[in-house]
C-alpha cells in the first residue's frame, strides 16, 4: 500500500507514546504504527514510574531528552519543538485515559486510544464534544472491526444480502481467570481495580465492549436496551468474570451478547451471528480470513479472501497479504493506525482523505461502550430491562 503520509507531507507523522511500558498490549500498538511506515515513534510517557520509563523509553529507541515523566511535560516540550509530535496514542489503565486524552485534544494533537475510552459516560461524552469541537481525530482500538471479513460482512449487511436484521449474537469466550489469579500479589494487575472512578465491570469493559461493538458495526443498529446478568464465578473473585446479556437493537432486533474470561479451557472465542429475513452470516475471530454466510433457501457458502476483487471495497481495502496467508490480530491493529494515519495526513495537508481510510471507530463509538457497561450493571442490580442508548 502506498504510503500517502511520505507523498503528502514529506515525512512520517510523529507519534508520541503514552504507557505500553510492560504488558502485551504496548508492543502491539508500535508495531502496528511501523508496519505501513507512516508514523515515527519520538517521544513517549512509557510509564508513571519515570526510571521505568526511560528504561522502556530507551529499549524501544527513544531519546532520553525526549522520554517524560508526565504526559503535561511531554505535550509542552513537543509544542515547543519545531519537530514536535503531531499525534499520541494512548494505553495506559482505563483510569487515566481521560486526562491523557483531554490534555492532548486540548494541546491540538490526534489521539489514538485503547477501549474502553474512559470510565465513566459524562468522560466519555466530555470527551466525543471535544473532538467534534476541535476537528482532531480520534481513533478507538477496536481492532476487530479492521478484519477484512468484518468489513465483508458489514458490506454485504448495508446490501441488503440478508434481508432486515432480526437477530445479533456475539460472544467472547476466554479462560485466562479460569482461577484466583489474583490470589497472588504479582498478578493483580489494574484490571483487578474496584475502587471508585475505575471501570464498573471488569468483564463488560475489557471484553464485553469488543462483543457490543462487532454486533453493531456490522450490522450498523445501536444498541438500545439490555436485560443482564454480570458477576463473578471464581469463588472469592470481587470482580466480574461473567456476562449474560438479552439485547434489543435500534430496528426491533433483538439478540445475546454472552462473555466471560473464567470458562476453564477457552482459548479467545470471540465470534458473531448475524440474522436476517434472507439470511444470516457468521465470523469467528480464530478463523478470521473465513465469513459463512447462509441463505434462507439456499446453500451455505464460505466466502474468503481466495480472489482479489470479488469483496466489497471496504474488505479489499483492509487486506494485505497475499492470498493464501492468513491475517489476523496485528494487520487488523495496523489497519487502524494505517486509517488514522490517514485521517491525520489529510486534515495536516488540507488535502481529501480515502473515503475507506475514515471507518474506524471513533469516539462516539467510546460513548456507546460505556453505556452498555453501565447498563449492564445497572441491570444486574435492578433485574430489569435497561435504557442502553447513547443519548446524544
Amino acid at each position: 500500500m502506498s504510503n500517502t503520509t511520505l507523498q503528502r507531507l514529506g515525512r512520517r507523522l510523529r507519534l508520541g507514546l503514552i504507557g505500553g511500558s510492560h504488558g502485551f498490549i504496548g508492543p502491539v500498538h508500535r508495531t502496528a504504527a511501523r508496519l505501513d511506515d507512516r508514523f515515527e515513534l519520538c517521544a513517549g510517557v512509557l510509564s508513571s514510574d519515570a526510571e521505568r520509563g526511560l528504561a522502556a523509553a530507551t529499549a524501544i529507541g527513544l531519546p532520553a531528552e525526549r522520554s517524560y515523566a508526565t504526559v503535561e511535560a511531554m505535550i509542552a516540550a513537543e509544542k515547543a519543538r519545531p519537530d514536535g509530535i503531531d499525534a499520541v496514542a494512548i494505553m495506559t489503565p482505563n483510569v487515566q485515559h481521560h486526562a491523557a486524552v483531554m490534555a492532548a485534544l486540548r494541546a491540538g494533537l490526534h489521539v489514538i486510544c485503547d477501549k474502553p475510552v474512559t470510565t465513566t459516560v459524562a468522560d466519555a461524552v466530555e470527551i466525543m464534544n471535544t473532538v467534534e469541537a476541535t476537528g482532531l481525530v480520534f481513533c478507538l482500538t477496536h481492532c476487530y472491526a479492521a478484519y477484512p471479513m468484518v468489513k465483508q460482512a458489514r458490506a454485504m449487511v448495508e446490501a441488503g444480502v440478508i434481508g432486515e436484521v432480526r437477530q445479533i449474537h456475539a460472544t467472547y469466550v476466554q479462560g485466562y481467570f479460569a482461577t484466583l489469579v489474583e490470589a497472588d500479589e504479582k498478578n493483580r494487575t489494574w484490571r483487578f481495580d474496584t475502587r471508585p472512578g475505575t471501570t464498573e465491570s471488569l468483564v463488560i469493559g475489557d471484553i464485553g465492549t469488543h462483543a457490543h461493538h462487532l454486533g453493531a458495526y456490522i450490522s450498523g443498529l445501536e444498541l438500545t436496551q439490555v436485560m443482564a446478568d454480570v458477576g463473578p464465578t471464581v469463588p472469592g473473585r470481587t470482580v466480574d468474570d461473567y456476562g449474560a446479556l438479552l439485547t434489543r437493537w435500534s430496528n426491533g432486533a433483538r439478540g445475546t451478547i454472552w462473555v466471560t474470561n473464567s470458562a476453564a479451557g477457552s482459548e479467545h472465542g470471540l465470534a458473531v451471528r448475524i440474522f436476517g429475513s434472507q439470511g444470516g452470516l457468521e465470523w469467528h475471530q480464530e478463523y478470521p480470513n473465513e465469513l459463512k454466510h447462509r441463505r434462507l433457501d439456499g446453500f451455505e457458502q464460505t466466502l474468503t479472501r481466495r480472489l482479489h476483487g470479488a469483496l466489497a471495497p471496504a474488505a479489499e481495502w483492509a487486506s494485505r497479504i497475499e492470498i493464501g496467508h492468513p491475517e489476523g490480530y496485528q494487520e487488523a491493529f495496523a489497519n487502524l493506525y494505517r486509517d488514522f494515519a490517514e485521517a491525520v495526513t489529510a486534515r495536516i495537508s488540507g488535502q481529501p482523505c480515502n473515503p475507506l481510510a475514515l471507518d474506524f471507530p471513533g469516539a462516539l463509538d467510546g460513548v456507546r461502550g460505556l453505556r452498555l457497561i453501565e447498563a449492564a450493571v445497572q441491570s444486574t442490580k435492578s433485574g430489569q430491562w435497561t435504557d442502553a442508548r447513547a443519548e446524544v
